[in-house]
């Protein structure tokens, strides 16, 4: 199918488009760039140097995707940007490439959901199926796995790791790694138990979620050391493999994990 250009639109020799494209009024695409087939670009959305997309994207008004990594030791080298299929960027977020520090480049998955004013910085890897909401700003390097919730006006220390499942509370700082399948929320973020709501919806079996709660519990809140608890926990839910991958993600955790909330505070059934 024939794609639909308007006129005002502004596209260097040098992108490679893809076909069935809908490219609105006043968009840019830069030199080096490729856009997969079924893409949207609304109007005045900017499409940048070295950004490479699949099928089916959709990049809302006044998103700038693919800009020069806000890092002093950047110098104009080639660094990308790369986007997997069906991402529906929204109004105004702000997608950087990588940096030669870093991975060379920023890599966005499938099927994720960037809403308004989302900023993601240079040498991020996101997984697919992500979800950020309006003002979430994660710094360099960070990582979030798939599946992934991250509420409004948050903010991501650089390179934290957030595991699959996670869900992060909105209008809260992370500094550390966030455990995959568990819920995090606070000003300085603390953990508030496996994301139960979240991971009946995306068929989790409850005996895998029982067992998630009972592991938490063990790690985060029976005063054993850290050693001592994984190697109980490991014991006691081998076969349970949401488990494994649980204490796989503290074993290697590099920044520290981010602890529990204070025992006062509000458990999930």
């Amino acid at each position: 199918m024939a794609s639909n250009i308007h006129p005002t639109a502004i596209i260097d020799s040098k992108a490679e488009l893809g076909d069935n494209l809908n490219i609105g009024p006043y968009c840019v695409v830069e030199a080096n760039t490729k856009i997969g087939d079924g893409t949207t670009l609304e109007p005045f959305s900017i499409v940048k140097q070295y950004t490479e997309m699949g099928a089916g994207n959709h990049i809302h008004s006044h998103a700038c995707i693919g800009g020069n990594p806000q890092h002093v030791a950047y110098k104009g080298e080639e660094t990308w940007l790369r986007l997997g299929d069906n991402n529906s960027i929204r109004e105004s977020v702000t997608i950087h490439r990588g940096t030669l520090q870093g991975h060379s480049e920023t890599v966005v998955g499938s099927n994720c959901l960037f809403m308004a004013y989302a900023h993601v910085a240079h040498d991020c890897i996101i997984g697919d199926n992500v979800i950020m909401a309006n003002s979430v700003n994660l710094a360099g390097h960070v990582e979030v796995g798939d599946r992934v919730i991250i509420s409004g006006m948050s903010a991501v220390q650089q390179f934290v790791k957030i595991g699959d499942y996670a869900f992060l509370g909105g209008a809260s700082g992370y500094k550390q790694d966030v455990p995959p399948y568990m819920l995090a929320h606070g000003v300085r973020g603390a953990l508030y138990g496996p994301n139960l709501i979240g991971l009946r919806r995306n068929g989790f079996s409850s005996d895998a979620c029982k067992a998630l709660k009972k592991a938490y519990k063990i790690i985060f809140r029976s005063g054993l050391t850290k050693q001592a608890s994984l190697e109980q926990v490991e014991d006691e839910f081998s076969s349970f493999p949401e488990v494994m991958n649980l204490v796989t993600f503290i074993r290697e955790s590099k920044n520290g994990v981010t602890p529990a909330a204070h025992k006062n505070g509000h458990e999930q059934d």
